[in-house]
């Protein structure tokens, strides 16, 4: 395929993909947008209230970057997840694996897709948190690249755990046990430096610590570990689950019976 048909293949998934999740809206977008707001409610003013500042912040403005974060992981995740595996449940997947599209082009179609709407949620809550507290960035670079890196990598993410999902039982397994208590453990709510030695060490084996904390030093200034050693972090991760994802489609893992 030469290169202006790639560029076709690649936009017909992205378009796709974005009019899917847009096209119903109160499910995929509304529901991040009022939970997060139940938590600026709930830990940020209710609870923030009482435990004062963390990190040289007042509580509300520590949290929301690490929740702005959290909905950006879920929903890139989700997205692709519930979308690629839909296909697979209605036999039109076929139709990707038939055609002179090359595997990449997929692979990236879906991230894309997903990244639209993590990112943009990402938008819709950081809009939501200026209701709650004031936000003065303290590197854009950073928080464009982190949030950007970020969503491709749960993206794919979603994509690899689509391919080797069977039912729709299975599309649920990571996202509740696996990527709920990893977010919940990295930062979102608090600084490691509260834990004891031992529990720092293992938080720091928790990969989304690192893009919650990238994150956070973007927006404040502040970060629990090197934000360089977490922009490699990601970097890293995406290059591996993009190699994974890629090995699993080109052996039609899931697709192929």
């Amino acid at each position: 395929m030469n290169a202006q048909a790639l560029f076709t293949a690649y936009s017909t998934i992205v378009l796709r993909e974005i009019r899917r999740f847009t096209r119903i809206w109160p499910q995929t977008l509304l529901p991040p947008a009022v939970t997060m707001t139940l938590y600026f409610i709930i830990f940020g003013n209710l609870i923030g209230s009482r435990i004062g500042e963390m990190g040289g912040f007042d509580y509300m403005s520590f949290i929301v970057p690490g929740l702005i974060m959290m909905a950006v992981i879920t929903s890139s995740y989700a997205n692709v997840v519930s979308s690629f595996f839909s296909m697979k449940f209605q036999r039109s997947v076929e139709e990707l694996l038939v055609s002179p599209v090359p595997n990449w082009i997929i692979l990236a179609g879906y991230v894309t897709g997903g990244m639209a709407r993590g990112l943009g949620i990402g938008v819709i809550v950081t809009l939501l948190s200026l209701a709650f507290t004031q936000l003065k960035i303290h590197s854009l670079p950073m928080v464009v690249v982190t949030v950007f890196l970020t969503s491709a990598l749960f993206a794919v993410g979603g994509f690899i755990n689509a391919l080797l999902a069977t039912k729709f039982d299975d599309v649920s397994i990571v996202p509740t046990f696996v990527l709920t208590p990893l977010t919940y453990l990295g930062g979102v709510f608090y600084s490691i430096d509260l834990l004891p030695d031992f529990w720092q060490g293992v938080s720091m084996a928790n990969p989304i610590l690192y893009m919650v904390n990238g994150f956070r030093f973007g927006i404040l200034g502040v970060s629990d570990v090197n934000p360089f050693v977490s922009l490699g972090m990601i970097l890293v991760f995406i290059v591996v689950l993009s190699f994974i994802a890629l090995k699993l489609l080109a052996r039609g893992k899931g697709i192929r019976h």
